[in-house]
This record gives C-alpha cells, structure tokens and sequence, in this order.
C-alpha cells in the first residue's frame, strides 16, 4: 500500500516540474518581447458606420488617410483630430466621396507602434447640427 502512495507523488511531482519549467520557458519568452502582441497586431484605421476609413499610412512627421462618407447625406468636415495634433478645415463633403487627408504632425521614432484617437468633427448639412465621430488608427510608423 505504501507503494501506491509513493508511486503517485512521484507522478504528481514529475508533471509539476515539467509544467513549472514550461511556465518558465512562457515567461522568459514574454520578458524579453518575443510574445508581444503589438508586433502581431495588423494596421487599422477604423470608425463608426456613415464614415469608412479605407487605408492609411503614418509617417514619423505626418499621418495620410482616405476617408468616404457613406452617411447618407452631405456635410462639412469640421476638424480632423489624432491624439495631439488637429487640422482645422471648412471642407464640404459629398455623400459617396472620398478624401484624402494628411495631418503634419510628429507621430514617434521610425519602426515603432502608433496607437491614437481619430476624431472627425463635422456639421450635417441638411440639419446644420455638429457631430463628433471617434475612431482609432493602429499602425507601425514607416
């Protein structure tokens, strides 16, 4: 009977140094970055439904992005905001169109992540009311 008992804590103890060495093996691997999450993330620039932002790049010194309003009605872009940089315009912008917009701003060091807030600020024509659309713009600096 003592036997079992033996046979079963040696068992026990094998897979528990197996399992404490893998976690170790985890654990390093995510200390020194090769887990990183960012480094697997794709680029992406999207807001809310009427607005589509259909591509993007970001530069060290600007970000370039093509926006197409599919809101159903015409209107006037406002402001267009990432993180601390705004661009103020008095743009009319036709359901269905595209623009391309380039905000000169100093973005981060070449190669690393960006990660902000884009806000659009616009009127709706018809009505002449003020909306605020906020989206986000993930991508690697080029």
């Amino acid at each position: 009977m003592k036997r079992n008992g033996q046979a079963a804590m040696e068992f026990l103890m094998t897979y528990g140094w197996a399992i404490l060495v893998v976690l170790a093996a985890i654990g390093a691997l995510a200390y020194f970055g090769v887990l990183a999450p960012d480094k697997f993330l794709p680029e992406k620039c999207t807001l809310p439904p009427g607005l589509a932002c259909l591509d993007s790049k970001i530069t060290n010194s600007s970000v370039e992005f093509i926006i197409q309003n599919s809101l159903g009605r015409d209107i006037t872009i406002n402001s267009i905001t990432i993180g601390n940089c705004t661009e103020n315009y008095n743009l009319d912008f036709e359901n269905g169109a595209e623009g391309n917009f380039i905000i000169i701003c100093e973005t981060a060091a070449t190669g690393s992540k960006f990660k902000e807030d884009l806000i659009i600020d616009y009127t709706n024509k018809d009505t002449g009311m003020q909306k605020i659309s906020v989206g986000d713009m993930v991508g690697k600096v080029q």
